[in-house]
């Protein structure tokens, strides 16, 4: 019992050991492609339909004309791989029982979406799990469990990929193993349950006021699908494949930057998200120098810098500030103005005291003290060019 791709390897390996497989079962044929005027297959009545096995589509699993055919297969054992809850009555149809193949190390990450929650949640190991079902789902007691790594970079559809294959080694594992009645049951231990929801499109959107690791694990989570997704110029931007980029700013998360030929990214609490792959609504998936070739970003020039000051008084007494463009504007309008005093952050400047104020941005210098900004731009020689002297 099966759909997707992931499902092939497994009703092929079985196949190929000369087990005997009496039916397969999957789901309906749907119609989808440009206008839903194309009745697609699943990947897995197309493999059995080319070996010439019996398949079964049904819509309802408690109908009981499906009920009745499956019962007059007289399966011994049932393999579940990536298919829909199946009702009791079908279940425990067969004399052995029902086994699953899950896509994680259970308990950890029970529902429908195991794969993507492991790599959004920067798991560095996942693995697959052989199971009988019972009532509740992803909870029957445990056959066989096999580790993989998860690479720092690779997507959900990298991972899948591989995944299908160690997968389909263990249910040939499991099953010699229940032949020959040589195996173990282990319970699951709640204590170490998580959850792996359905992911849908609304949860797909991208918070860029998180760490760059966190934004680019949510990425590669959910690539190819359901596909992590932002906005540009109020159109959706689906981001396949991005890289991360830590390096201290003071720019707004979620703010764009490129040079319209090379390179996309967008600023996050700690750094940027290199964009590498990418779809605009209505567009073709493209490489970034492909997509910039054909369309030109016009950045919001409007968005808040933000500065730092280097006051210096006749006392000697030096303050760094981080202040925003709007701050910056104020400041040189009350002293152009001749005003006798400014707030900075809160505290009072006499104009008469102060001997110099200067002000420098240094987008891509890690800062940490106002001495280092001070041997910064002492080093820089920026003393005596500075935007007031």
């Amino acid at each position: 019992m099966g759909t997707p791709e992931f499902a092939v390897p497994s009703l092929d390996i079985l196949l190929k050991n000369g087990y005997e497989v009496v039916g397969v079962i999957t789901s309906t044929d749907k119609y989808g492609g440009r206008g839903n005027k194309k009745l697609i297959e699943s990947a897995i009545k197309k493999y059995a339909v080319k070996k010439g096995l019996k398949v079964l589509q049904p819509k309802n699993l408690k109908a009981p004309e499906f009920v009745a055919e499956l019962r007059s297969l007289n399966a011994d054992l049932q393999v579940v791989v990536a298919f829909r809850m199946l009702p009791v009555i079908v279940w425990d149809m067969p004399t052995i029982g029902t086994i699953n193949l899950h896509g994680s190390l259970l308990p950890k990450y029970r529902g429908a979406a195991p794969i993507n929650w492991a790599v959004i949640n920067g798991e560095k190991e996942t693995g697959v799990t052989t199971f009988f079902i019972r009532h509740e789902i992803d909870t029957g007691d445990l056959l066989f469990q096999e580790k993989m790594p998860i690479g720092a970079d690779e997507t959900v559809g990298e991972v899948h990929d591989r995944m299908m294959y160690l997968g389909a080694d263990l249910v040939l594992k499991t099953v010699k193993a229940i032949e020959s009645n040589n195996y173990q049951l282990r319970k699951q231990d709640e204590s170490l349950v998580s959850k792996a929801p359905k992911i849908y499109t609304a949860d797909c959107e991208i918070n860029f006021n998180q760490p760059t690791q966190k934004v680019h694990d949510f990425i590669r989570g959910l690539s190819p699908y359901p596909t992590a997704w932002t906005t540009l110029n109020e159109l959706k931007l689906k981001i396949f494949k991005a890289s991360r980029e830590i390096s201290k700013h003071t720019y707004a998360a979620g703010q764009f930057f490129t040079d319209n030929k090379n390179y996309l990214k967008i600023s996050t609490a700690d750094g940027f998200i290199q964009i590498h792959n990418l779809q605009l609504q209505g567009r073709k998936r493209l490489g970034v120098k492909d997509f910039l070739n054909g369309y030109k970003i016009v950045l919001d020039m409007n968005e808040k810098k933000r500065y730092n000051i280097f006051v210096s008084t006749k006392m000697n007494t030096f303050n760094i500030l981080d202040i925003d463009e709007s701050e910056l504007e104020k400041i040189i309008a009350l002293y152009k103005y001749g005003k006798d005093n400014i707030f900075l952050k809160g505290k009072k400047y006499w104009f008469s005291d102060l001997s110099e104020i200067q002000i420098y941005t240094f987008e891509n210098e890690k800062i940490k003290t106002e001495q280092e900004l001070i041997s910064l731009c002492k080093s820089k020689k920026l003393f005596k060019s500075g935007m007031f002297g």
